[in-house]
């Protein structure tokens, strides 16, 4: 692209931004890093869990995790192979329901991706690559095929993207040979830039967004990648190696101090990457075989990394400087995710177990956990934390409850 064109891209994305309002939530918290404000939360729970304030039954299958603002709860759900986004206020009561189109009704059935709440305005994708913005009140403004528009390559589980909202655009990866990644005009829908495709196809990654050195990367994972781009210009910058069984890399980088790190299951672990000044390239700094969390993410807290295994089952603590395992607790069904708020980690294993987790680099230690006891099918939804609430989806369900200190 030319100077003068970039410029005029430049330019008109500062424009569009001026536009835009708060992101009120999104995928895995503010900074997408799987770590929520929070103050004057429960330092231990009851025998049988904390207080559970309501819960809401019929979302159909899924797999999303729940949306919430200052008023409202947002989630996805399938029904009879059509995708519904749910709202309900505070105290569970449903507020309005709305159709989506198709959804995913076969290998893994139901909704995928966590809606991201940006001002009066809601953001999804169907698994089959529909992108769709509606308004708070339930009225879709308008829709997307990725797939078609872009000649994008839907991966065998379907499109898992958490959309990216950042000023007036929404990034999404169509994946192929012709589109890695695209930006949208998130008032209107319209193509605002086009990465170049690397011919892999989208990897199940939700992007991140980095601030490096004055420069806004898109930071996502491809089938076989981990890739960069500019933010404001859909520049390819660079790509770097991250090859799975069946290429799946569903979870979302890690970004501190001009480092990124970038983990996936199947026992092909982890790896620690080093950003050049410029963001226009990177080297690998170290990488290890146990933290090989599949889907369930990770947290870096005071320069350690914990998240669970895949093949290497157990909760890992890792060195965020050396990449030196210190140790593999077997606790909490020994896979899960993990979130992280006012001191303590949140886990909620594949067996049910939610626990509440001092973490140090010396011991996992599990202070209070509970079964959860309602829903349906796989528990992969990510749990999500605000104003002293714990909610948790889980298939056709989803559950509130109180973990503040009273």
């Amino acid at each position: 692209m030319s100077k003068s064109g970039t410029f005029v891209v430049s330019f008109f994305v500062f424009c569009v931004a001026l536009l835009a309002g708060p992101i009120e939530a999104q995928w895995r918290g503010s900074q997408r890093d799987g770590i929520y404000p929070g103050e004057n939360l429960l330092d231990v729970w009851p025998e049988a869990g904390p207080e559970r304030l309501w819960f809401a039954e019929g979302l159909g299958e899924g797999f999303s995790s729940a949306a919430v603002t200052a008023d409202r709860v947002f989630v996805t759900g399938m029904t009879d192979g059509t995708g519904y986004l749910f709202a309900f206020d505070l105290k569970g009561k449903q507020v309005w329901k709305s159709s989506y189109g198709p959804e995913m009704s076969t290998d893994y059935p139901g909704a995928r991706t966590t809606p991201v709440v940006v001002g009066d305005r809601i953001y999804l994708m169907s698994a089959l690559g529909n992108v769709f913005c509606f308004d708070t009140n339930g009225k879709k403004f308008w829709s997307v095929d990725i797939v078609k528009q872009f000649q994008g390559k839907k991966p065998n589980w379907g499109l898992t993207e958490s959309l990216l909202v950042d000023g007036g655009m929404v990034f999404c990866t169509p994946g192929g040979p012709t589109v890695a990644v695209a930006a949208l005009n998130r008032h209107n829908g319209n193509t605002i830039w086009e990465s170049k495709g690397n011919g892999e196809s989208s990897a199940y990654c939700s992007p991140l967004l980095v601030n490096h050195n004055n420069r806004r990367l898109v930071v996502t994972m491809t089938s076989k990648s981990v890739i960069g781009i500019d933010a404001e210009t859909g520049e390819f910058l660079w790509r770097h190696g991250h090859v799975t069984d069946y290429d799946v890399n569903p979870n979302t980088p890690l970004y501190q101090d001009g480092h990124l790190f970038t983990f996936s299951g199947y026992g092909t672990g982890s790896q620690k990457l080093r950003l050049n000044e410029g963001g226009t390239g990177v080297e690998k700094v170290w990488a290890q075989e146990t933290l090989d969390s599949q889907i369930g993410s990770a947290v870096l807290i005071d320069g350690f990394l914990y998240g669970s295994g895949h093949k290497n089952r157990g909760w890992h603590c890792v060195n965020w400087k050396t990449g030196q395992v210190k140790y593999t607790a077997k606790v909490l069904g020994s896979k899960g995710n993990i979130i992280y708020a006012d001191g303590m980690a949140y886990c909620y294993s594949e067996k049910g177990d939610v626990g509440l987790v001092k973490l140090t680099p010396d011991a996992f230690e599990v202070i209070s956990s509970f079964k959860i006891d309602l829903g349906s099918s796989q528990h992969w939804a990510h749990p999500v934390i605000r104003d002293g609430r714990l909610y948790v989806r889980h298939g056709d369900a989803l559950m509130v409850y109180d973990i503040s200190a009273k």
